[in-house]
């Protein structure tokens, strides 16, 4: 089915539908003159996603950064990073509470 049909049957506008083709979400074949064929499986993925984004109050652009966390080991391996350092931050934070509380 063409981008109109699908939007149709998965409940997004078809501007939806080009953007969550375009950061790689849903990507629909094409023909040979480049437009878009959706079939069953695109369309019960875009269902599918629209669930999610439903289910956890969340936002397309969260999923998003999700798949190119699985797609991009840089940025997966510095967001990693970024999030230990944090981590350490707040421990190191209560341990100095701590001895603040004892010495006190």
């Amino acid at each position: 089915m063409n981008v109109g049909r699908a939007a149709a049957h998965s409940g997004w506008s078809p501007r939806m539908l080009r953007y969550i083709g375009r950061i790689g979400l849903v990507v629909p074949a094409r023909t040979g003159g480049g437009y878009r064929r959706y079939g069953l499986r695109e369309v019960n993925q875009l269902r599918s996603l629209r669930a999610l984004l439903d289910r956890f109050t969340i936002e397309l652009s969260d999923v998003a950064f999700a798949a190119r966390l699985r797609r991009e080991a840089t940025l997966r391996e510095a967001v990693d990073s970024w999030l230990a350092g944090t981590e350490l931050d707040a421990l190191e934070w209560e341990q100095r509470k701590h001895e603040r509380l004892l010495a006190a």
